[in-house]
């Protein structure tokens, strides 16, 4: 499936940079998925109408990857670098979003770690995916977990395409998960498989990848 062999190239890919992968859970508590990550009770993204609760606000169908990420940091000190791959959910649908989809997202932690670390990672990736030709363009954006942040988009077609979002960790973060934000810092990003799959492969309308059409999906053999 064209979603597999683009998330499998990706693991490879940061596995050789120097990421090891790391498995958790799809049903999250609100801690691990908004509380650990700077995500306030009166962010827009823990309101019913944009994420899956489980069970009275308790338990939720994880929006991203990156509780994923806190459970190592929690578990390992720095230096680290994790990534995680899997599905994600959220209350969207249509050409470019599912309700169902799946992202890899990454964390670096070490002494003196820069934006500038990151731009060089996130280049590195989409030319690898892309090819050296690749055009894109960071856009100023905010994310609670870190600061600053931006997305990155790719020339698709005539129109500008987002396929991830990233940016140093906030360190309120790292304090949330026992780690010495004077000493260490750290940089984090978060690709949609899917979004990278339709650049790849020429695809216009994202829920064409789940549609069992047997005709589609022979393409990518």
């Amino acid at each position: 499936h064209p979603i597999n062999q683009t998330k499998d190239f990706l693991l490879k890919l940061l596995s050789d940079l120097g990421f090891k992968e790391v498995q958790g859970p799809e049903i999250e508590t609100e801690e691990f998925n908004f509380d650990m990550l700077n995500i306030k009770k009166s962010h827009p993204a823990r309101q019913m109408h944009d994420t899956f609760y489980i069970n009275k606000k308790t338990n939720v169908l994880r929006t991203h990857t990156s509780p994923v990420q806190i459970r190592g940091m929690l578990e390992k000190k720095p230096p680290l670098a994790f990534i995680s791959g899997g599905k994600v959910y959220r209350k969207d649908d249509d050409a470019t979003h599912l309700p169902m989809f799946h992202q890899i997202e990454g964390i670096f932690i070490d002494e003196d770690v820069s934006f500038a670390h990151l731009k060089d990672l996130i280049y590195k990736i989409c030319h690898s995916l892309f090819g050296e030709e690749a055009k894109l363009r960071f856009r100023p954006s905010y994310f609670p977990f870190t600061e600053p942040s931006a997305e990155v988009d790719v020339l698709f077609g005539d129109k500008w395409l987002e396929i991830l979002g990233c940016g140093v960790v906030n360190p309120k973060v790292l304090e949330n998960c026992k780690v010495d934000s004077k000493k260490y810092s750290g940089l984090a990003f978060g690709l949609g498989i899917e979004r990278i799959a339709m650049l790849k492969y020429g695809v216009s309308d994202i829920r064409d990848f789940y549609k069992s059409n047997l005709d589609f999906l022979r393409q990518f053999k």
